[in-house]
């Protein structure tokens, strides 16, 4: 059986988040969408192999994301469970109230990823490398600092080079700082992670990411209600055909709208 027959028969690492009772619903963050759905809700179940949340920007996805790796002990700028760096505490306080279900297998590694800070992470990386009483760590993401890459270099080493077979993964917009074929880099390397038995949770307003075989897409729609839904009718790739197959309309649209009032495609 392969590594990842094994993650689908016992299921994933993570295997169901929730929203602890008595949690605070009147401030931030547990009035955005997504997070007053968990109260709702109960929980949300997530698969064994790769979980897509989309939604529109202030839906909450990125916040759930590092939420969870909060509470599954990754560092909140970033990286792994090892990294214990702070520079600005930028993070909400959703994780410490979090309930986390985990399955019977334990992940070997793993690392989240957050776009928005990763670097600081590259910062550490270097100062880790560096410190005389710690094994080099270079060799782990490609062999040079994230900081004499490029942006999206820096990323495609980090999935290629640092993630590996059995790890949990939680990435927010990973493709943040990638090209088109960054992103198709990165969705062919996501088809291996899962092979070799990994599990992620991903945001992500990638269309090219959202088309991973068999993964789980979540939407969350502007009330924060989650709902299931096949590529096809995920926002991002719905409103990315829209525009490839006629950007005139779009624009005009866009482009006559009273600023003041906004407007609607």
């Amino acid at each position: 059986m392969s590594c990842a027959d094994t993650v689908h028969a016992t299921g994933g690492f993570l295997r169901r988040i929730r929203l602890e009772a008595g949690a605070a619903t009147g401030r931030y963050p547990f009035t955005l969408p997504v997070v007053a759905w968990l109260a709702r809700s109960g929980g949300l179940d997530l698969a064994p192999g790769v979980t897509f949340l989309v939604g529109e920007n202030g839906t909450g996805k990125s916040t759930l994301v590092e939420a969870v790796a909060s509470a599954a002990g990754f560092n909140a700028e970033g990286g792994s469970q090892n990294f214990r760096f702070a520079t600005r505490a930028s993070e909400s306080a959703l994780g410490n109230h979090l309930i986390l279900s985990w399955g019977t297998r334990k992940p070997r590694t793993g690392f989240f990823l957050r776009a928005e800070s990763y670097y600081n992470v590259a910062t550490e990386i270097e100062r880790l490398d560096q410190d005389p009483g710690s094994p080099p760590l270079l060799p782990a993401y490609g062999g040079r600092s994230p900081h004499d890459r490029s942006h999206g270099e820096s990323f495609l080493d980090l999935v290629i080079h640092r993630f590996g077979p059995a790890g949990l993964y939680l990435l927010d917009e990973p493709e943040a700082a990638l090209s088109v074929r960054g992103c198709l880099a990165v969705l062919a390397r996501m088809a291996e992670l899962v092979e070799q038995g990994c599990q992620l949770l991903v945001a992500t307003h990638s269309p090219i990411l959202l088309a991973l075989p068999a993964a789980s897409i979540l939407e969350i729609a502007e009330d924060g209600q989650v709902e299931r839904v096949d590529y096809d009718q995920s926002l991002p790739v719905r409103l990315t055909r829209g525009f490839l197959a006629d950007p005139h309309r779009f624009l005009r649209h866009l482009l006559a709208a009273d600023p003041d009032q906004g407007g609607d495609v």
